[in-house]
């Protein structure tokens, strides 16, 4: 894939827990091992990509909401992370006040779209962008910005259901703000084979949604699940995992997507 132009991926669900954050930061690993360049993005207020790829450092005076707020360039707020390919725009909890800042902000959802086309961000390949779990202007702002959206959806009751409110908010973007934003796919995550509601719920999205879910799914592993505290991918801190495997999939399913 060129890098001229990097594909700009945000990460949505308004359902908290579902593997999003896990995905960002594990799937940007997964292509850096591919020798690809990943810029993330963490505009969520929680910041835990920012602390999941070890970048969490109060000392450190640019982060996100200096961008939301017109006081820095994009460039000037990227860190490098400790892994090789991944860098990060990091994020803060004082990123809560964002969207009461923005309301009177005349171009209040597309801030982030308008730094991005400004920037020269042509040494990465994508972008990734971890969104808060709502659907709020900080996540509306990433839509916008966006080429595709990439859905995690965990392998339970009421999962599908959750998803409607999140597509119909991706039609009306393409109606008002972003016409070419597209569904990059639905990830089913945590899923553990063993249980009958898991398959369930595939048999489900893949009925309803068709080609639109993706083949690789994310098993419920314990490995994915320590990584976090260590503040590495699960690709880092066990390679030979389970996860690891899955998010490696995924990463060539996307790039296959992508030619």
């Amino acid at each position: 894939m060129p890098n001229s132009r990097p594909k700009i991926i945000s990460l949505s669900n308004q359902k908290g827990g579902v593997g999003k954050t896990t995905t960002t930061i594990n799937l940007a690993a997964a292509l850096a091992e591919l020798d690809l360049n990943v810029l993330v993005i963490d505009i969520d207020p929680q910041a835990n990509a920012t602390s999941g790829l070890g970048s969490f450092d109060e000392g450190l005076p640019r982060d996100v909401l200096d961008i939301m707020l017109g006081r820095e360039k994009i460039e000037d707020c990227i860190v490098k992370t400790s892994f090789e390919g991944i860098s990060i725009i990091r994020s803060q909890q004082d990123l809560n006040s964002a969207d009461l800042e923005l309301l009177t902000a005349a171009n209040r959802t597309s801030i982030l779209r308008t730094s991005l086309q400004s920037s020269d961000l042509s040494k990465y390949h994508f972008i990734l962008i971890d969104c808060p779990p709502s659907l709020n202007l900080l996540t509306v702002n990433a839509l916008v910005a966006s080429h595709s959206v990439l859905v995690p959806l965990q392998s339970e009751f009421f999962a599908l259901e959750g998803l409607s409110q999140l597509l119909l908010s991706i039609q009306d973007i393409r109606k008002t703000a972003n016409p070419q934003l597209r569904i990059e796919g639905i990830l089913l995550t945590m899923f553990d084979s063993r249980n009958r509601l898991a398959k369930q719920v595939e048999d489900d999205a893949r009925e309803n949604l068709g080609e639109l879910v993706f083949e690789t799914i994310i098993p419920r592993n314990v490995r994915v699940s320590e990584a976090p505290s260590y503040s590495e991918p699960v690709l880092s801190y066990d390679s030979n995992s389970k996860g690891s495997a899955a998010y490696r999939s995924l990463a060539q399913e996307i790039l296959k997507r992508n030619q």
